[in-house]
Order: C-alpha cells, then structure tokens, then sequence
C-alpha cells in the first residue's frame, strides 16, 4: 500500500459504520443473471419489485421462463423500466443458454477454472467480465474484488489505481492497486463491493459528490485536490 492510503478493510470498516451491514446478496448464478436483466436504467427498487414480480408469478427456473408467454414476461418486465420487449426475449435466451449449453446447471461453469469460469458466463446477455466476476464472488466461488462503476470511482477518487482510456483499464488498475489486500475473506468482499457500491450512488456520486459528509475524506485524494 502506497504513501498514505486507507487500508481496503479501512475504507469498508468506515462505510460499513456509516451505511450499516448490507443485506446478503443473491447466491444463485441464474439468479443473479436474470435479476440483471429483468430492469434497465432503474433504481435498486423498481429492479427488485420486478424480480420478486417474475419470481411470484412464473418462477426463476430455466423450464419456468421458457413455458411462459412471451406475453406474460413482457407484463412483468414492463415493471423494470425500458425496451421491456428485448428484455422478455432475453429472459428466454438466459433460459435456452443454461439448458442448451450447461446441461440445465450452471453451477457447473463455477466450478471451471477462473478464465473458463469467466467465459461461460459472458455468454449470457447484459454480463461483461465484471459481472462475471460479481457472479463469482456472490457464490463463494472465486475470491475477486469485484466492482461495478460506482465503487470503481469511490476507489479511485480514494487514491487506488488511475483513470485509463476506458473502463476496463480503470477496473484492471484499480484491482492490480489492491490486489494484495483482496484475501480470500469472501464475506469481506461481498460486503466491499456493495458499500463501495452504495457510497458510490449516494455520497461520492459522479457528479457533485457530497463529499462534506463522506467519513473518507481525510484520507481521499479527490477531496484534498478540490
């Protein structure tokens, strides 16, 4: 750890005091890939609402999607925002993709090796590498510092890493800054991504951070820059 940099356990410790202990996340990888898909540009909420709507209502399994309507997945991903039509058809794909190519389960590819493991699971739609890898550390399969865009910019408004050309460079420096705290603690970890995300949507937003009140600014570059 370079200069004077907070600690990663630091930096969870501090948000986990402010935001309080997150609630357990998903665990199961399908889960995971249709609660991703089932919204599109809407907040934590209305994606939640219309995930226990489909869960309710047709159920979560590959065989439960692909007997459904298009007409009634479409009613449900009205629910999620946006483009409901390409979302429904997407539900179907998750499902014809876990049948066609895992055999119907796809705890399989968690148990491939990391860079097979993160292949496979960007078959499915909306899932880039860092979903992948959020899929990976939710079920306990891989201990990864996985980061969606608003923890990413808390840790490099934090002083970890460097802003590349794009996202992927950002996310990898970041990672590579960290990469000897990230341990194999994955309670840990799941818990930092989702504070980090959290900070991230309410505090250190990307535009106008309420950095008066963030209990990190003593030890964030950004801040000391302003």
């Amino acid at each position: 750890m370079a200069g004077n940099q907070t600690s990663l356990r630091k930096i969870v410790g501090a948000l986990e005091a402010y935001y309080g202990r997150p609630s357990p996340p998903l665990t199961s990888a399908v889960e995971q890939i249709i609660y991703e898909n089932i919204g599109y540009l809407v907040d934590d909420q209305q994606r939640e609402a219309a995930f226990m709507a489909l869960r309710d209502q047709v159920g979560l399994r590959p065989t439960d999607l692909l007997s459904a309507s298009t007409e009634r997945l479409l009613k449900l991903t009205k629910l999620g925002g946006i483009h409901p039509e390409m979302r429904a058809q997407r539900l179907k794909e998750i499902a014809q993709i876990v049948l066609n190519d895992f055999g119907g389960d796809l705890d399989s590819a968690l148990r491939l090796p990391l860079k097979q493991a993160l292949k496979e699971l960007q078959k499915f739609p909306s899932i880039g590498q860092p979903g992948a890898e959020k899929i990976l550390l939710f079920t306990k399969s891989y201990p990864i510092l996985a980061l969606e865009s608003n923890g990413l910019r808390v840790l490099l408004r934090l002083g970890y890493g460097t802003e590349g050309k794009n996202y992927s460079a950002s996310y990898r420096s970041v990672q590579q800054a960290l990469a000897d705290q990230i341990g194999d603690d994955f309670e840990f970890l799941i818990r930092a991504h989702q504070l980090l995300r959290q900070h991230g949507k309410e505090l250190c937003k990307t535009s106008n951070p309420l950095c008066q009140s963030c209990s990190l600014q003593m030890s964030c570059a950004y801040f000391k820059n302003l």
